[in-house]
This record gives C-alpha cells, structure tokens and sequence, in this order.
C-alpha cells in the first residue's frame, strides 16, 4: 500500500513539475491567433501588418483569422491564456448598441491598446454652394432634411459620423444606404446625394481631380494625413470627433502579465518607423494608448454613442 502511495505520489510531482516548466515558459512559447473582420478591411490589415512585426519580434508565428461577424463572440470565449487575440474595429462596441449581441464589449474582453485611428473626410458636390463646415450647417438649417448623405452599412463609421453631425450641428441631413463605399461616392460626384463622411481613399483621389470637395477631416485635432485640412470641430461643430478606430483585445481574465507582455510587444510595433509609414499611407495614425487608458476609452465612446443611436432610432440592418 505504502509502495502505491508513493507512485502515486510521484507521479503527480512529475505532473506538477511539468505544468510548472510548461507554466515558466515565457511568453509566447507556441503560435498566437489574431481574430479580425473579413478579408481586406481595415482591422485585417491592420491584424497582418502587426502580427508580421510581432512574429519577427517575439520568435513565434502570429497567424490571422478571419471571422466576418463572429470574431468578437469567438474571442469572449476563446481560453484567457493570451494565445487568441483580436484586433477589431468600432464593430466591436457599436454592434451591442443596436443589437443584442454574444458578447459585452467592457465585461467580455481585456482591452491592450487602440492601435491606429482612421478619421473620416467630409466630402461634397462641388455644386453644393458650401465652401465650408458652416456653410454647410446653414444650408442644412435652411433646407432641413433636403440634403442627403451617403453612407454604407448601418453602424459603419460613414453612418455614425454624419448622425453626431446631425445632432451636434442640430441639422436634418437625410441618409441615403448604399451597398459599397464606390456607388455612394460616385452618386455624389454625379450630384444625385450631395456629402459623405467617407474614408480618404475613397474621395481624397476624387478632391484632387476637382469632383468632390473636402471640406473638413472628423478627427479631434488636425492630421497630418491630411496638411492644412481643417477639422469638422474647429469649421463650426464644437467637440466633433468621428473616426474607424481599431483596438487590440484578449479574452477577459487574461493574466495581466500577459497582457503588459503584448502591450509592451505592440507598442514597440507601433513605434517601428516602416509601421507607422505603412499605415500612415494607409490612411491611419498610430495611437498606441495603454490598457486603463484605451478601458476608459471605450467607457466613453459607449456613452457617446448609445445616446446618439437612441436619438437616432439605429438599428442593425
């Protein structure tokens, strides 16, 4: 009997002894998954370009999946173990506000860093007599609900953008869906919707030709991205900020030496010169906040956007 305690005994050390070393290892000691949206958008460039720094940094492959419309459920129940990631756009906080959702953007994820932020370009006609964010607001205010927008899916930051600008410049500016980015912008080179709040490459080419007019970019401050633009905050909308952000998350209950370990990783990334270049050309500025700073990030933008999108009436398509 005493001979049977004692296997046992030493075989449950052994067991231990192992889960310790495996335990010790540093991280990552085995490949990392980084979930993000569909092919080609925005959160899988910016999944790719970061994983490919990250692997080269940190020794071990970082291979992106993409999971149109599951990814955030996937990583809120994904293991806490740091070894399934996600970097994700506005998605992953707005959807929750317009539908309900398998998950809880402040309860179900560990919030690492927002990586980069994409501000919107405010673009018209140039038949539109608006040579300015104020001109626009007194157009609007004088014709209300003759103006129409153009915007793609319902949530999507061409949607958002121009609703806080409906309530922030207390103007009726009426929205016209259309299927993709390109049909919208050629409708208002062709004079049939008069503005959108659009992605710059999608209308800056536009704006160089003398089709479109940009009157205004949507980040807080001005960008470099784009030299002398003025903002939508300084033209006459006091406090507006509208931009695709995307964020890097992990499971909830990740250790938090994990989650200083990526953080720390990412944003040496971030800092990388061929990084910040890429995505720059990309549209993109780098933010690189840390985790408390980018949680209260996210507490804010729930406020600001749940009250704009009960104002509104959103709902998911």
């Amino acid at each position: 009997m005493d001979a049977m305690r004692s296997a046992v005994l030493a075989l449950s050390c052994l067991a231990l002894s192992e889960a310790g070393a495996a335990c010790a290892q540093e991280y990552p000691y085995k490949p990392v998954r980084i979930v993000t949206s569909e092919a080609g958008g925005g959160g899988d460039f910016a999944a790719r370009l970061i994983g490919q720094a990250l692997a080269a940094s940190l020794g071990k492959q970082f291979v992106v999946e993409n999971r149109p419309s599951l990814a955030a459920e996937l990583v809120a129940k994904a293991s806490a173990d740091g070894y399934t990631l996600m970097i994700y756009g506005n998605t992953v906080w707005i959807t929750p506000l317009m539908r309900k959702a398998g998950w809880d953007p402040l309860k179900d994820f560990a919030p690492i860093t927002l990586t980069v932020r994409a501000p919107n370009v405010l673009a018209v006609n140039p038949q539109l007599p608006a040579q300015s964010v104020r001109d626009l607001v007194e157009l609007a205010k004088a014709k209300p609900g003759a103006l129409n927008y153009g915007s793609t899916a319902t949530g999507s930051s061409t949607h958002l953008a121009a609703e806080l600008f409906n309530a922030m410049a207390h103007v009726n500016i009426t929205r016209i869906n259309y299927k993709g980015v390109a049909l919208a912008v050629n409708d208002i080179i062709g004079g049939r919707v008069q503005l959108m709040f659009a992605n710059a490459s999608s209308v800056m080419p536009h704006v160089k030709t003398g089709r479109l007019r940009a009157l205004a970019v949507t980040s807080a401050q001005p960008t470099a991205l784009f030299p002398g633009m003025p903002t939508v905050s300084a033209s006459g909308v006091p406090g507006y900020e509208s931009s695709a952000q995307f964020g890097m998350f992990a499971p909830a209950k990740t250790p938090a030496t994990i989650v200083a370990r990526i953080h720390r990783a990412t944003l040496e990334v971030l800092a990388q010169a061929d990084v910040k270049e890429k995505f720059f050309n990309a549209g993109a500025d780098v933010v690189g906040n840390t985790p408390a700073e980018f949680a209260a990030f996210l507490k804010s933008e729930t406020v600001k956007w749940t009250k704009v999108i009960k104002d509104a009436g959103i709902h998911e398509d």
